[in-house]
């Protein structure tokens, strides 16, 4: 009678799986779609960063250099008064921000607060001023709570390593108990570990998805809203972490009878194909999708997770249960097996580690200059550490040591496990971290990419700004005005720079008007050092003066 009813019940746990797995699909076909971009950085902004314009501008446009998703009112403009000038929503065009600025706030200096979120979910957050006639004390944003908690930063990394050490308690036992289990042993103790590790996965996901919200918002760790938890789930991060969900609950109706011992070869292939579909969750939520090759990012870092995944699940089925409990005959047998396929799984882990980290890291000046960078340098130091205890086990393994004696093997499985915790943490790290490849990048009014200075003569004050103060062309503009801070109408301009440490004589610098106090012009500058800039402004028939300034050029 048993097994009259064990058949139907096979059935319906499979069609169900296949629903759950359908029902993932189509999620993933209506999730909102993202163009494949890196960790957006403040590339430029009009007015310029700490510029001085001669009238009031009528908005604030911000170019990011890839496409940025809406904060609710996380834009904001403030006069020197110390009042919004922002007027309306700003209009959002894949990388391009405008915001309407109220041109009656009057003269002074203006602070623009940003935060938004990029492609690959993470915040970007900033800030600069603008001076409309003259410069001014900078306003403070009092209403500005956007910086990032740094309870709920802790708190993603923690449930992202948590998400990780569940993945790989569920896989280990659920594979071993599949392919290599002996048959006399019970399967009490792996089937628990596996439901542990489904479990975990699926608390992560949730609590990850939930903090995403105050990670997005600037807030605290409670500070989750019906519309920030909206915002979240509408994004593919979101949609990656629901459908990850989904795929749990489809999973976990097979994995019942794989842990039970009765699951059949339709199963066991139906269970591959929902894990393969849930570690593509992992990098689809994260960097790789949003990096300058998503497809190529998104499959190896999939083949990076499930890699290890296969080799750490097998090493605590190892430790904690094969090498305590099985005879020699059967260890004789099992470990030659797991030995091979831990030699792949440590191939592919490696070969698809380089690979993300050539898209990731960009340049090998990045790999010292960046947390990012520093950050895979340790990962790389400890992964070749386990290799090095891997590759005495597998010795071991060779010798036939384990068999009789598989103390030393135990001995060295708990270090490798040891030392791979220690990794798993530096990922969970990692993914938080902005990739080196745009952590290196220029933000607009960084002070290495642009110049500003005031200077003064008896007759003016001249702003003068260039960009990007390097080696090469950069473009320069200068602004007059009164010594009472009006905007004062310039006749004749003209400039020269000169680097007398390099023997370089003093260069015409052509000049091009482009209103009564402002002109602009473009010089290439042939090396770095401190560059003399000098200006001269003919006011009327009779009236001109002289200013100078050092230019650092890197």
């Amino acid at each position: 009678m048993a097994s009259m009813t064990a058949a139907p019940r096979r059935r319906f746990a499979r069609l169900t799986a296949a629903a759950g797995l359908l029902v993932t699909v189509v999620a993933l076909l209506l999730a909102p779609a993202s163009p494949a971009t890196a960790h957006a950085v403040l590339s430029s902004s009009s007015p310029a960063a700490s510029s001085v314009v001669p009238n009031a501008p009528t908005e604030v446009v911000l170019t990011f250099t890839e496409p940025v998703r809406k904060v609710p009112d996380k834009i904001r403009v403030i006069a020197p008064d110390g009042s919004r000038a922002d007027r309306g929503e700003p209009t959002f065009a894949d990388s391009v921000v405008n915001i309407p600025v109220d041109t009656s706030a009057g003269n002074g200096t203006y602070l623009v607060t940003y935060r938004v979120i990029s492609a690959d979910s993470h915040p970007v957050s900033g800030a600069f001023t603008y001076s409309v006639g003259a410069p001014s004390e900078p306003p403070v944003d009092t209403g500005d709570d956007s910086r990032a908690d740094p309870v709920v930063s802790n708190a993603i990394k923690a449930g992202k390593f948590v998400g990780y050490a569940g993945l790989l308690l569920l896989v280990g036992p659920a594979l071993v108990l599949a392919l290599l289990w002996p048959r006399r042993l019970p399967r009490t103790g792996p089937a628990r570990l596996a439901w542990i590790g489904l479990g975990l996965v699926a608390l992560a996901t949730v609590t990850v998805t939930l903090l995403q919200v105050p990670y997005t918002n600037g807030g605290g760790p409670f500070d989750i809203t019906g519309a920030g938890l909206s915002l979240v789930l509408g994004s593919t991060f979101g949609a990656a972490h629901l459908v990850r969900l989904g795929l749990l609950a489809a999973a976990a109706v097979l994995l019942r009878p794989l842990l039970a011992g009765t699951a059949g070869r339709t199963d066991l292939v139906i269970l591959g194909v929902l894990g393969g579909a849930a570690l593509l969750t992992w990098p689809l939520a994260g960097h790789p999708a949003a990096s300058p090759a998503p497809a190529v990012s998104v499959v190896v870092d999939a083949v990076h997770l499930g890699s290890m995944a296969v080799w750490l699940g097998g090493l605590v089925m190892l430790a904690a249960f094969l090498l305590p409990r099985a005879d020699e005959r059967e260890l004789g047998a099992i470990l030659p097996i797991w030995s091979r396929w831990a030699a792949l799984a440590v191939s592919a882990l490696l070969l698809a580690g380089i690979v993300q980290a050539l898209i990731e890291v960009a340049t090998p000046t990045a790999l010292v200059s960046t947390t990012y960078g520093r950050l895979v340098l340790a990962k790389v130091g400890l992964f070749a550490l386990v290799i090095g205890v891997a590759a005495y086990s597998r010795q071991l393994v060779r010798k036939r040591v384990a068999a009789s004696r598989p103390a030393p093997v135990r001995r060295a499985v708990w270090v490798e496990l040891g030392v791979t915790a220690v990794v798993l943490a530096v990922t969970a790290v990692l993914v938080q971290t902005p990739p080196a490849r745009t952590a290196g990048a220029d933000v607009a009014g960084a002070q290495s990419g642009y110049f500003t200075t005031t200077v003064q003569s008896s007759l003016y004050s001249m702003q003068i700004e260039m960009s990007p103060a390097q080696r090469g062309n950069n473009s320069v503009h200068f602004y007059t005005y009164t010594l009472e801070n009006q905007p004062l109408p310039v006749v004749e301009w003209k400039a020269t720079v000169a680097l007398p440490s390099a023997g370089i004589e003093a260069i015409d610098v052509p000049l091009l008007p482009l209103t009564d106090n402002h002109a602009t012009g473009e010089i290439n500058l042939p090396a770095a050092g401190e560059w003399e800039l000098r200006v001269t402004a003919r006011t009327t028939e009779i009236d001109q003066a002289t200013v100078t300034a050092t230019v650092p050029i890197r």
